[in-house]
């Protein structure tokens, strides 16, 4: 389960982006987003940030999980599905607790 979704000006109040920033970040796909709402607007998980910016391990989890196959939307519910093998109890918790390394060895399990 996701706490709190964040829209793109919402990000840019958290994080101190400029819009072309947030942008930036979401076509370089440091983070990804879906679309959610009535309004169909891209939304992020606020757990795909820190202070300043986007979680530094979670670039390259997007890459292996979208090169496995992945969509957008499916990338966000494994980050977030429970797991109590993991530090956190998740995917994203253990990016945040330093985990890379596992969380990145699971998420390449997935593509086969």
């Amino acid at each position: 389960m996701i706490p709190e979704w964040l829209t793109v000006p919402d990000v840019m109040k958290r994080t101190g982006a400029t819009l072309p920033v947030v942008r930036r970040w979401l076509d370089e796909r440091d983070v990804v987003g879906v679309r959610r709402g009535p309004d169909r607007v891209v939304m992020v998980p606020a757990t795909f940030f820190v202070d300043d910016g986007p979680l530094p391990a979670l670039r390259g989890t997007i890459t292996v999980l979208g090169d496995g196959g992945h969509s957008d939307e499916e990338i966000v519910d494994w980050l977030h599905a429970p797991d109590e093998s993991l530090p956190g109890g998740s995917a994203i918790a253990s990016l945040h607790a330093g985990a890379k390394t596992e969380v990145r060895r699971r998420a390449q399990e997935q593509a086969f």
